[in-house]
């Protein structure tokens, strides 16, 4: 026959299901509030390609602030797909030079990262190589070679330059090669609530002096998902997820916690 449930026993078995109800509910709690900070404040945003090194470098991994532009539909892409609307929510505007995400305007399921360079109605074109911003050339100075691996152990060495925006946003840029496609242009005028985004790595880039029906363009507004803050992971892919004990010669420490503009 069992024996009853003695009240000792029966408080401690109360005792246990409310400490699982308690920690049930911190993780519930964790998990919402980590749902709404990604949907509202900041979204995780990994570097895939080598277009805005080398401020930005493959294998850096980002936040991203949502609310610094305002909100549009772009800005729920996870979990709330079905959200559809037109224009954007507390409004905020870009500014020059700020480092941005964004719906490509001809293919929405992808998201590009670039600079914000020209703003609505102004006239933007290369020349040489050099930026010109309605007709002023952008400030262009030649500093030390960035460096970066090569085959077989080797370094090679690429000429960069630092960039002074007329609103005094300073960054560099590189030029791996003269004359390419993208060091003389037209002369482009950003359409009104457009903007004209270009990448730092200059010849490897696919950004708004490219017009095609496949190509970036001018950027709407309305594509802006946020602005890039700060650098909070950075791996440079020489170890696996699942290879625990190579992540700390993986990791690029002194990558962490950079701001990105």
């Amino acid at each position: 026959m069992t024996e009853p449930l003695t009240k000792t026993s029966a408080t401690s078995e109360r005792s246990s299901g409310s400490e699982a109800w308690d920690i049930i509910k911190v993780v519930l709690q964790a998990l919402a509030l980590a749902i709404l900070v990604r949907i509202f404040l900041y979204q995780p945003f990994n570097i895939p390609s080598g277009s805005m090194e080398n401020t930005l470098l493959v294998g850096d991994y980002l936040f991203v602030s949502k609310y610094k532009y305002g909100y549009s539909q772009y800005s729920f892409s996870w979990p709330l797909n079905v959200v559809s609307f037109s224009g954007r929510v507390w409004e905020g505007t870009p500014e020059r030079g700020d480092i941005a995400v964004f719906r490509k305007p001809t293919n929405l399921e992808e998201d590009f990262i670039k600079r914000v360079i020209g703003l609505p109605g102004e006239r933007v074109q290369m020349k040489d190589g050099v930026l010109y911003i309605n007709g002023n050339a952008i400030p262009k100075a030649r500093v030390e070679d960035y460096e970066e691996p090569a085959s077989a152990g080797n370094i090679r060495r690429i000429p960069r330059f630092e960039e002074t925006l007329p609103n005094g946003v300073k960054y560099f840029v590189l030029d791996r090669s003269p004359d390419r496609s993208g060091d003389n242009t037209a002369e482009y005028v950003v359409p009104p609530g457009h903007y004209f985004m270009m990448g730092d790595n200059r010849d490897n880039s696919s950004d708004s002096r490219f017009q095609g029906a496949d190509e970036v363009g001018y950027v709407p507004l309305q594509n802006f998902i946020g602005r890039a803050e700060i650098i909070f992971f950075s791996t440079d892919g020489s170890a696996n997820w699942w290879e625990v004990w190579k992540w700390p010669l993986a990791t690029r420490w002194s990558r962490l916690g950079q701001l990105t503009r």
